[in-house]
């Protein structure tokens, strides 16, 4: 009988608070990684003979408090403790189309669909892991807004925003953060011409607002491959990429995943 060595577990994140990625390392396991976090499962893989890693995930709406990650391996078990901590999200105003706030009735069938193919690809996500090595920009200029604002449409709170926003000029090419399969590819109502990178284990790139779309669904692709172009389609004020992730379901900030797997 094998006997189970005791489990170690050690976390890395730019800070543990709503909508970060923290990286879990567990070391002394001697058989596949479950690991439990806030309500979920988080899928972990091999990174050596004896040690896993894990991306968790913190949701927008994850209130601050201790929480406590459950770790198996065979016999073993441990727990390691998280400390959320609060985090100030703004609020932007901006000024759109009334129709892309407001929608007419002729697109609420459209808008449906469009919101069940998404949640149908986040829930399809392989076990395995295609995404490797370090994440890379999808374009290199720098983010001009803030993840998890409270966004305000002609004067109406609509959501939450979900991603980062890249002040690109249109035509600047987009390149795939990280390799995967792509599993969305075509014009949606609010974020325009769209592509959606499934990049396994849970983990999504979304990339909006394109002008073209150089790839198609079921296409695979690695980090750095361009899938399109910066564009001004959808619900925008002005030409920019909208690049938004989603990890286990968690809605997290894209330059919190480069913080922690980017080159």
């Amino acid at each position: 009988m094998t006997v189970s060595q005791p489990l170690t577990v050690t976390h890395a994140a730019r800070a543990v608070r709503p909508g970060e990625v923290v990286v879990l390392t567990i070391r002394g396991a001697a058989a596949p990684v479950g690991v439990r976090a806030f309500g979920s499962e988080w899928p972990a893989f091999r990174a050596a003979d004896d040690t896993w890693r894990a991306l968790v995930g913190i949701d927008l709406e994850i209130k601050p408090g201790s929480y406590n990650v459950a770790v198996t391996s065979g016999d073993a078990r441990t727990s390691h403790p998280l400390v959320v901590t609060a985090k100030q999200f703004p609020t932007r105003r901006l000024s759109v189309d009334p129709a892309l706030v407001i929608p007419p009735e002729e697109e609420r069938e459209r808008i449906e669909r469009e919101s069940r193919e998404l949640e149908a690809a986040w829930a399809a996500s392989p076990r395995d892991r295609l995404w490797n090595a370090d994440f890379v920009r999808p374009v290199p200029d720098p983010a001009n807004s803030a993840f998890g604002a409270h966004s305000v449409y002609n004067g109406k709170t609509t959501s939450r925003h979900g991603g980062a926003d890249f002040l690109s000029p249109a035509g600047r090419p987009v390149k795939a953060p990280n390799a995967g399969r792509v599993v969305i590819a075509g014009s949606r109502y609010f974020s325009g011409n769209t592509v959606v990178i499934d990049h396994g284990q849970g983990l999504f790139s979304l990339l909006a607002h394109l002008t073209k779309i150089e790839v198609k669904v079921g296409d695979t692709v690695s980090a750095g491959d361009e899938v399109g172009t910066v564009g001004a389609t959808g619900r925008v004020t002005g030409p920019h990429l909208h690049w938004a992730v989603r990890l286990n379901g968690a809605r997290v900030d894209p330059l919190s995943l480069l913080s922690a797997l980017g080159g």
